[in-house]
C-alpha cells in the first residue's frame, strides 16, 4: 500500500492538480508561492510531531513517578486522534475542492487519498493500543475520526462552490502534501528495503499507480 499509494499520489499531484490548477488563469507566481508555502507548512508540521513524540517515550532514561508513562501515553493517544480528525477534515475539503473544478481529478484525489490513509489508519489504529484504549474504543474512534472527512467535504463544497477563485489554491495546496507526504515520509521508508526481492515489487507498484491516474484520466 506504501509503494502504490506513492505512485498514485506523486501521478495525482504532478499529471492532475497541478495542471488543472495552472490552467485556471490564476495568477502563476501566487500558484508557486503557495506550492512552496504548503511545503514548509508541512514540513514545520511534521517537524511539530517528531519534537512532540520525541519529548516523552517508554525508557528514556529519566526517573519518572509511577504512572507517568501509562498517562503520558493515555494522552498521545488522544493527540493522535484530533491530529487524525483535523487531517482528515482537510482531506474532505480538498476532494470537494478536487470534484468542483474536475469531476475525474475529483476521483483521482479522492482514490490518492484513500490509498495514503489506509496504512496510516492502520498505523494509528496500533497506536492508540498501545496507548491503553481497548480494541472497540480505538475502532470507535477511528471511526468518528475518519467521518470528520464527510464534514469537510460539505463545508467545502458550499464553501468553495460560492468561491471559486480559491479552487487552484486549494489543489495546490493539496499537491504539496501529497508530494512532501510521498518524498518525505514515504520514499524513504522504502528506501529502507534495500534488497532487490524488495525493491523490485516497489517500483512495479509505483509504476501501477501512476498507471492507474493514467488510466483513470483517459477513461474519463
Amino acid at each position: 500500500m506504501v509503494s502504490l499509494s506513492v505512485g498514485i499520489m506523486l501521478a495525482t499531484s504532478l499529471l492532475h492538480a497541478l495542471p488543472e490548477a495552472f490552467d485556471s488563469g490564476a495568477d502563476v507566481r501566487s500558484l508557486f508561492a503557495t506550492l512552496l508555502g504548503g511545503l514548509l507548512a508541512f514540513f514545520v508540521l511534521e517537524k511539530l510531531a517528531i519534537l512532540r513524540h520525541s519529548h516523552h517515550h517508554e525508557g528514556d532514561g529519566h526517573h519518572h513517578a509511577h504512572g507517568h508513562d501509562a498517562h503520558q501515553a493515555g494522552k498521545s493517544g488522544w493527540m493522535i486522534l484530533l491530529g487524525d480528525a483535523m487531517h482528515n477534515f482537510t482531506d474532505g475539503i480538498l476532494i470537494a475542492a478536487a470534484f468542483l473544478a474536475n469531476p475525474e481529478l475529483g476521483i483521482v484525489t479522492a482514490l490518492a487519498i484513500v490509498a495514503h490513509e489506509i496504512p496510516q489508519e492502520i498505523g494509528d489504529f496500533i497506536v492508540l493500543l498501545n496507548a491503553g484504549f481497548s480494541r472497540l474504543r480505538a475502532y470507535v474512534f477511528n471511526l468518528l475520526c475518519s467521518l470528520m472527512s464527510v464534514l469537510g467535504g460539505l463545508l467545502g463544497y458550499f464553501t468553495l462552490d460560492s468561491a471559486s477563485g480559491l479552487i487552484p489554491y486549494v489543489l495546490v495546496f493539496a499537491s504539496s502534501g501529497f508530494i512532501y507526504i510521498a518524498v518525505s515520509d514515504l520514499m524513504p521508508q522504502m528506501q529502507r528495503r534495500a534488497t532487490v526481492r524488495e525493491s523490485v515489487p516497489q517500483v512495479l507498484l509505483i509504476a501501477l499507480g501512476v498507471a492507474i491516474v493514467v488510466a483513470l484520466n483517459h477513461a474519463n
